[in-house]
């Protein structure tokens, strides 16, 4: 079964423009003057996320403080499950903007997240999950714990998501293998254990924050590491900052590894059998 995989966002966690930088990618991303286009509009990049499509059903993996216009670009007009990888600010705080999407669901929205980053998501959502407060337009979702062992498998419309554990600094948070795709945001190493779940992939996608080293993010020079590793089809970077320009860098990646950019729509087998392991 033929899939979509849609870029809603690609950028780090502060964005590209980054607020107060006055470099040459950020400025490249900003329209140049009234009425025309930014220099390099590839360059702005919102917080990182991305919609998965099939058989009319729609998943998104993460909400940052940019879904609201993400999903406005996207033309998303409803959802039927959400999944979160951590519950760092640019990957939770957009949960709120599922309301509008929820109240036309004839049951409550699924939410999926390992219990720190559900607790995190209740704790700034009291408002949402708290009985007490019983907020009369509150998001209606249902938050739903993920195991955290290697593999630990969500099914969603037929389909089976893997949780992959990845290594984000000194925390181990939620990767996620959907068919032959894989979706690793935030990731500053792999985790062992999760080896065999990233095995025969057409799709890898993959953090690259910049060319330097970084305590929690890869950079550059590991992510092409990690691609040549696990050997996928195709890969793209994401969670990418103003550290590096979209065409100068691409120019110099190999031709099965190119820099994402929001917006940017892929096709793969996203059938039961194609998620090998």
């Amino acid at each position: 079964m033929q899939a979509t995989l849609t870029f809603l966002g690609s950028g780090t966690s502060m964005g590209v423009p980054t607020l107060g930088c006055d470099c040459a990618v950020c400025a490249s991303s900003i329209a140049s003057g009234p009425g025309l286009p930014a220099l390099s509009p590839l360059n702005r990049r919102t917080r990182p996320s991305v919609l998965i499509s099939w058989g009319g059903q729609n998943v998104v993996i993460d909400t940052g403080p940019d879904f609201h216009a993400q999903a406005i670009a996207a033309g998303i007009h409803r959802l039927d499950a959400v999944l979160y990888t951590h519950g760092h600010a640019d990957h939770v705080l957009g949960m709120d903007d599922l309301r509008p999407l929820s109240f036309h669901n004839a049951d409550n929205l699924p939410l999926y997240a390992d219990e720190q980053t559900a607790l995190t998501i209740e704790r700034i959502f009291d408002y949402t999950f708290n009985p007490d407060h019983k907020y009369p337009t509150r998001a209606r979702v249902a938050l739903h714990r993920i195991p955290t062992t290697p593999g630990a498998e969500i099914y969603l419309f037929g389909i089976k998501f893997l949780r992959v554990p990845v290594i984000h600094g000194k925390q181990i948070i939620s990767g996620f293998r959907f068919g032959s795709a894989a979706y690793l945001t935030d990731l500053s190493d792999l985790d062992p254990a999760s080896l065999p779940l990233l095995a025969g992939l057409d799709i890898l996608i993959l953090d690259a924050l910049r060319r330097e080293p970084h305590p929690s993010h890869s950079h550059l020079d590991k992510s092409i590491a990690i691609v040549e590793q696990l050997a996928p089809r195709r890969a793209f970077f994401t969670h990418i900052s103003h550290g590096l320009d979209h065409e100068s860098t691409n120019a110099t990646l190999p031709p099965h590894i190119r820099l994402a950019h929001d917006g940017l729509q892929l096709t793969f087998d996203i059938s039961p059998d194609s998620a090998k392991q």
